[in-house]
């Protein structure tokens, strides 16, 4: 591809991701998670969470690493007035800020539901089939095991999002076989490869990959 060409792509990313501002609330999330060490998705890949969440009409969430509520507050924006996003983090400061977050969205203390612990250990203890989607920004070399616990999750028709996906271009370099970038690349396949699912990979942010799942079990 000429180098014009991958200029033009670049310009045409950067405008698809400020499409959509984030308010000083998000901002301000934003500048707290870079004070604390995270890395919050993009506005573009937290416009797509809105989305996402307004189009499946979510009413129940789970969200697998909390941050400082970036993420969060994009998702309990598009969700339905009475829904209740269920956030675990393995830190108790980052659902502090998170909670902040959400106060400062003017969104009422019961719209979240927040975990400290382990992912893989919380969410064997939610219930089966009650859940809209599903989103995960968390340790990358867990993702097949959140997918496995997704897809329980779920309801038919629900939605999983993983954030992240793209590694900052990693997982594209065939020479490159780190375990963060394995793990990636055995989600991908999974996801692609299961016919109960529907998937895409998006470009927003570092990527997300996206899967919809059947509203009733496929035939053979």
């Amino acid at each position: 591809m000429p180098d014009t060409d991958i200029g033009a792509h670049d310009r045409a990313a950067a405008f698809a991701e400020g499409f959509l501002l984030e308010d000083p609330i998000l901002r301000a999330a934003r500048a707290r998670a870079e004070e604390v060490g995270i890395i919050p998705i993009s506005p573009g890949a937290g416009a797509v969470l809105r989305f996402l969440a307004a189009s499946v009409g979510a009413r129940a969430v789970v969200e697998i690493g909390t941050g400082t509520g970036v993420s969060g507050a994009w998702l309990l924006r598009g969700m339905r007035p009475d829904g209740t996003l269920t956030t675990i983090d393995v830190e108790a400061e980052h659902l502090r800020l998170a909670r902040r977050t959400y106060a400062d969205a003017g969104m009422a203390p019961n719209r979240s539901r927040l975990i400290t612990g382990r992912a893989l250990d919380v969410l064997p203890r939610l219930t089966d089939g009650a859940y809209d989607l599903v989103f995960c920004d968390a340790d990358r070399r867990e993702s097949t095991e959140y997918l496995t616990q997704a897809l329980r999750l779920l309801r038919p028709g629900g939605v999983v999002v993983f954030a992240g996906v793209l590694l900052g271009g990693l997982a594209a370099d065939p020479a490159v076989r780190n375990p963060e970038v394995i793990a990636i690349r055995e989600l991908a396949t999974a996801v692609r490869d299961d016919a109960r699912l529907t998937p895409m990979l998006l470009n927003a942010g570092d990527g997300l990959l996206v899967a919809a799942v059947a509203k009733s079990s496929p035939v053979g």
